[in-house]
């Protein structure tokens, strides 16, 4: 079988290897589909933690695929099933999982980062992956490209529980790529008056235009906080969400947020630069909430699975090229580019 591996930054190579073997606990399924998310493309770019020099990972915790051996241990799954992988794996005992929130664990191991990923024609189940919940049958009349797709979709899902957007409200999503493009979904299934997005690339906004956003907004262009005062009559907005990594961008949410605002700084800032400065008469004054989500839980990947299983938004219209194993360079290229919105990984 083939496997892309990471070995160091900028380094990703397609190696031959044998297929894995099935321990007594765990299970190895086929992939695919697994998609390239913008984490992966941090990690091709600085590396991570987890993945020390001189190890070498497969990359890609967007999975989906069908089992094709079960260990002798594991009743619940059979070959031949659909499956997708939530890919925080926690520790199971402490704090935060038994909250179930999987993805706070402070020790959390994750596909495509502790263990080897999707960018690869077979991947092990591990045990601890298989115990902890972290293996999801797909509905039948859900793709595995739309399933692939769902893990992004959920930490939109996860951040619209936290804002508790309803309907009425004006949602401003800083940044258009296929997250910016989740939390547009999110924010039409939960009857948004208005969505307005913004970004510095025409194409990404036309992408956004295409899901049928109201107002998209070129901030190299157009001064964003005019235009949000514009397209609400001078009140603001009532969420925003910075689904970029850009410290000014979290200073000038709180100016363009409403009375009673709520605010989601979603997206983290690189290393060196998570100290910014915020205006914290504008929270006091305009009473306003500020928050911050991480990923998503189980539960949250598994409602945002039953949302898509229910018809009431399409994800496969954000996937907009498609490769295989051999051709991940080309893959990461085309993603890194910004020329499209999900970049997936197919089955050969």
């Amino acid at each position: 079988m083939k496997a892309a591996y990471f070995h160091g930054v900028g380094d990703i190579r397609v190696e031959s290897q044998s297929m894995p073997e099935a321990g007594s606990d765990e299970l190895v399924i086929k992939m695919k589909a697994s998609a390239i998310c913008g984490t992966d493309l941090r990690i091709l770019k600085f590396g991570h933690f987890k993945i020390p020099t001189g190890t070498k990972r497969v990359l890609g915790h967007e999975i989906a695929g069908e089992v094709v051996q079960v260990g002798s241990n594991v009743s619940q799954f059979k070959v031949g099933m659909r499956v997708a992988l939530p890919p925080n794996i926690g520790c199971g005992s402490c704090a935060m999982c038994r909250k179930g929130y999987t993805q706070l664990c402070p020790t959390y191991e994750a596909f495509g980062i502790s263990y080897d990923g999707g960018f690869q024609d077979y991947v092990k189940v591990p045990a601890q992956a298989i115990q902890r919940g972290n293996v999801v049958i797909i509905p039948d009349h859900i793709t595995y490209e739309e399933a692939a797709m769902v893990e992004p979709f959920s930490c939109a899902y996860h951040s619209y529980k936290a804002l508790n957007i309803k309907p009425g409200d004006s949602v401003v999503i800083i940044g258009a790529g296929p997250i910016g493009a989740c939390h547009v979904l999110m924010s039409q299934l939960a009857g948004a008056s208005k969505i307005i997005v913004a970004d510095v690339q025409d194409n990404r906004l036309e992408e956004m235009m295409k899901l049928g956003v109201d107002v998209t907004v070129n901030s190299a262009r157009e001064d964003l906080k005019q235009a949000v005062l514009r397209e609400t009559d001078g009140e603001g907005a009532s969420v925003i969400i910075t689904a970029c990594s850009i410290p000014e961008i979290q200073m000038l949410s709180m100016e363009i947020a409403a009375t009673h605002g709520r605010i989601n700084l979603f997206g983290g800032m690189p290393k060196g630069k998570e100290i910014v400065p915020l205006n914290t008469n504008l929270i006091h004054y305009k009473e306003l909430t500020v928050l911050g989500t991480t990923g998503s839980s189980i539960n949250d990947y598994c409602e945002s699975m039953a949302l898509v299983a229910s018809g009431k938004l399409q994800l496969l219209p954000l996937a907009t090229a498609r490769f295989n194993v051999a051709e991940i360079n080309q893959a990461f290229e085309y993603a890194l580019s910004g020329q499209g919105m999900k970049t997936l990984v197919v089955e050969g």
